[in-house]
């Protein structure tokens, strides 16, 4: 095990979950240590969900470190350069303007020897630049940049949609009050899902993997499912039939092109075309590897409550 001291930055839906399996799997190995870094505010924070975060981060035997990513990148370089790797759980919060470019670059560098990049999503490549969602193509950045380079290596997750945002009002796939799923492009289109806990599992699994996995994307998935399949399981859990609606390719451009700044609108566009945002299980790390996952319909029946709920 060469990769001794690891810096994983952020602590969010995603990071909680990285922290907690990886700083459990480094126990097995000496003289590893985990690293998290947090902005000093948020280390010192009153609010209860980052203070319960920060007191579980400790529990689990790892350090905290207080940095801001918004720094120079010459002071992001001099932070990194004192670890071997760095996992970015940082996702879409800071948004374009470069932030994803900025922290690759700054990881190159300092000399990391190992990157885990913020690519835990849908598959860029084939998705192709000029995407309805903009993040996207500083996504691809990073890839051209970290495929251009021989000094260190890097794994990309591609781990598809949070399971749960399947089922968030917000995203308009389904409305439980009005007893509607909306099917984006087709119901034959697909998507896969994965929980951030299952996330979390396979990153570590991944991460401490002999021989060990470099240079390479990875591909993971707790379920692939259509969208008609997905208002199955809604008709099946509730007890109910849900009303079927679609909204096609048409006109989810034509909303995203009323409202072209609307974050959610430019994923709905993303998955409702339908391209890069799907693999087969089969094919997947946790299938090839027989690893369990959750599948949309196990993380409805364990968040969701069905009032209606067929017997």
């Amino acid at each position: 095990m060469e990769n001794k001291a690891i810096l994983i930055l952020g602590a969010g839906e995603l990071g909680m979950p990285v922290i907690r399996s990886v700083a459990q799997a480094s126990k097995k190995y000496n003289n590893v240590k985990v690293t998290v870094l947090l902005r000093g505010t948020t280390i010192e924070s009153d609010d209860e969900e980052k203070k319960r975060n920060v007191e579980e981060i400790r529990s689990l035997g790892a350090s905290l470190l207080a940095a801001d990513l918004s720094v120079p990148s010459s002071d992001l370089i001099s932070i990194f350069k004192n670890f071997d790797v760095v996992i970015s759980c940082t996702g879409y919060g800071s948004g374009a303007g470069g932030f994803q470019l900025k922290l690759a670059n700054a990881v190159l560098d300092a000399g990391v020897k190992r990157y885990f990049p913020w690519q835990f999503g849908v598959d860029f490549d084939v998705i192709g630049r000029g995407s309805a969602q903009d993040l996207f193509d500083e996504q691809l950045d990073v890839r051209e940049l970290l495929r251009s380079q021989n000094n260190t290596e890097w794994v990309i997750i591609s781990t598809g949609m949070f399971t749960s945002y399947l089922f968030e009002k917000s995203f308009g796939l389904v409305d439980f009050d009005k007893k509607i799923v909306n099917v984006l492009g087709s119901p034959d289109t697909a998507v896969t899902v994965t929980t951030p806990e299952d996330i979390g599992k396979l990153t570590s699994v991944i991460f401490f993997a002999e021989p060990q996995i470099t240079n390479t994307i990875v591909y993971i998935g707790g379920d692939t499912i259509t969208y008609g399949q997905f208002a199955d399981v809604i008709d099946s859990l509730s007890g109910e039939k849900f009303e079927r609606t679609v909204s096609d390719i048409d006109e989810l451009k034509n909303d995203l092109k009323n409202d072209p700044t609307n974050f959610v609108k430019k994923y709905r566009s993303i998955f409702g075309d339908g391209r890069g945002v799907s693999w087969e299980l089969e094919k997947t790390f946790n299938f090839q590897h027989s690893i369990k996952t959750t599948s949309a319909k196990q993380w409805a029946e364990n968040n969701i409550e069905w009032n209606n709920k067929a017997n």
